[in-house]
């Protein structure tokens, strides 16, 4: 029987930033449109939340009945390590998309009822991402589901809910942090391109292949200050983002030279924790927009 260290191991607490980020800077975007509610702001913080670890345990259950795990280079996975049934991994995930759901109900009967659909667009995505026939995840399109639901959405969803309306500027931040999101998952990948292409797993990184797959890793984590800096022609407080940018150079030192295996898990957690100091800054410049 797996123990708690092995379910938080699966977690991959690596990407929760990729789950905090958005609600970071989608709140400051309704600071920015006088529409806070720390009440509603939490509740979308568990519904990224609950996404993002019911993806990794979904991702988890998936992959890991393909054999796509039986060789591994980052965190243990529960299924490929056979620390876990398979099933026990599987109603994990569905627990998780459970939350995410209750708490996007709450969200969408005091905002607006066509959430509802989004939300449940955001649970179907985070399953077939690797699961289903026919997984995107390994047809390359993995970058396009994290760009879309853990960038746009998730920012545009927590400003709207709180708010309940948007404005240009959030979406302009929304790319920043889809962006980083997308670095986030794609160092992970090119971690793995070894045993992704053995098995079949065929990620946009393993399609790229290594140098041109570190290379767009570099353009995802500038485009997002780019994005920062953008912003800063109506807001100059955005350039607050700005100040993340050291925390940038260890990870992309290491993608651009090469690193291999467990470099590049550190070159992960650097990443999620760029994303999350960007995503504060950013959040904190949009509200002093205010």
């Amino acid at each position: 029987m797996a123990t708690f260290q092995q379910w938080r191991s699966a977690a991959r607490p690596r990407t929760l930033p990729a789950a905090i980020a958005p609600v970071l800077v989608g709140t400051g975007g309704a600071i920015a449109l006088h529409g806070f509610s720390a009440w509603r702001a939490a509740l979308a913080l568990l519904v990224s939340l609950a996404l993002q670890i019911g993806v990794n345990y979904a991702n988890d259950y998936s992959d890991g009945i393909r054999g796509t795990d039986t060789q591994r280079v980052g965190p243990m996975r529960l299924v490929g390590s056979g620390a876990a049934e398979p099933r026990t991994v599987k109603l994990a995930a569905f627990a998780c998309f459970a939350v995410a759901g209750l708490a996007g109900l709450v969200l969408a009967a005091v905002t607006s009822w066509w959430l509802v659909p989004v939300g449940a667009a955001c649970v179907a995505a985070a399953w077939f991402y690797t699961g289903g026939p026919r997984p995107y995840g390994y047809a390359g399109f993995g970058e396009v589901f994290v760009f879309v639901f853990f960038g746009l959405v998730a920012v545009l969803g927590t400003t709207y809910v709180q708010a309940e309306r948007l404005s240009p500027r959030v979406l302009v931040a929304a790319l920043g942090i889809g962006l980083l999101a997308c670095a986030l998952l794609m160092v992970n990948n090119v971690r793995d391109i070894p045993t992704d292409a053995a098995s079949g797993k065929r990620t946009l990184a393993v399609l790229l292949g290594g140098p041109a797959a570190r290379r767009v890793y570099v353009v995802m984590v500038v485009g997002a200050f780019v994005a920062a800096a953008a912003l800063a022609f109506g807001n100059p407080w955005t350039l607050l983002a700005l100040l993340a940018a050291p925390l940038a150079v260890p990870p992309i030192r290491t993608v651009l030279t090469g690193g291999q295996g467990r470099e590049l898990i550190g070159a992960l957690g650097q990443t999620g924790r760029l994303e999350f100091v960007f995503a504060a800054l950013l959040g904190i410049g949009m509200a002093l927009s205010a």
